[in-house]
């Protein structure tokens, strides 16, 4: 049984970790090992603390989404909604084949193959300025479908814990011309079609439906600390792109957070 201590930190990591580009997962899997939780009902708590964090991306964009909706459904514009949809297949794809084997394999958990991928966007962070860019583009709608699906292969690295969602679609935005900012409100709303695909998929289980209901105070709460976290992280993370537009910060963070897994792991 999940403890309300538990449940505060693990959505407090979601929260942040989920919008600030350091991995959400990784540090998930780093609470997992500090709290020695119980895989299982670890594995389905963090699959259901996404709720908050989806309410903040539906909050945060809503005037985004009602644009595109309008954009679909009253002007007949697909462009957009479409390029979003490339995004989410590889993803998808590679959930449907791999997702087992990377929750059921301890390689994929071990932390310091978790650290190895920490590290090596960090460094990519880094070095954003001097990886090999296309034309710059003025914001994410000047998007070619090729682009939206070479972001979607980028965002299948994700799946390892580590990497960090919303870090690779940021990378791969940047490699295809847009600035952090753009490239930061790309992968979010990109996000919210993941997320909700993730919850829905875990809600078919009914298995996973008797996990909410048996934990649903817990499951509320840490969707409640996730949610107010989350919140303030999105707002800082894109106030801090639009003002200084630099991803070497976050960078720096992974990579000695990686390094301090990695001592911890040689010291055992």
């Amino acid at each position: 049984m999940m403890e309300a201590w538990q449940a505060f930190w693990l959505g407090l990591t979601q929260g942040l970790a989920e919008f600030i580009p350091i991995s959400s997962s990784g540090h998930l899997e780093i609470m997992r090992e500090i709290m020695s939780g119980n895989s299982e009902n670890f594995h389905l708590f963090l699959e259901f603390i996404n709720v908050g964090t989806l309410l903040v991306l539906l909050i945060y964009y809503r005037k985004r989404i009602v644009e595109i909706l309008r954009e679909v459904f009253v002007d007949h514009n697909f462009k957009f909604a479409f390029n979003i949809i490339l995004t989410c297949i590889p993803v998808v794809i590679a959930a449907l084949l791999l997702n087992d084997l990377i929750e059921s394999n301890p390689f994929f958990s071990n932390l310091a193959v978790i650290a190895i991928m920490m590290a090596v966007v960090g460094i990519l962070m880094i070095n954003v300025k001097r990886l090999p860019k296309c034309k710059k583009i003025k914001s994410e709608k000047e998007l070619t479908p090729k682009k939206a699906l070479g972001i979607g292969v980028a965002q299948c690295f994700a799946l390892i814990p580590g990497t960090s969602r919303s870090g690779t679609t940021i990378l791969a935005g940047r490699i295809a011309g847009m600035d952090n900012k753009s490239a930061a409100d790309y992968s979010f709303l990109v996000s919210i079609v993941v997320m909700i695909g993730v919850i829905a998929k875990s809600l078919i289980s009914s298995s996973s439906r008797a996990y909410i209901a048996e934990n649903w105070g817990m499951l509320l709460f840490s969707n409640f600390i996730a949610f107010v976290f989350g919140m303030i992280a999105i707002k800082f993370v894109m106030k801090f792109l639009k003002k200084d537009g630099s991803l070497e910060a976050f960078g720096w963070y992974r990579v000695i957070v990686a390094a301090i897994v990695i001592i911890f792991e040689l010291l055992k």
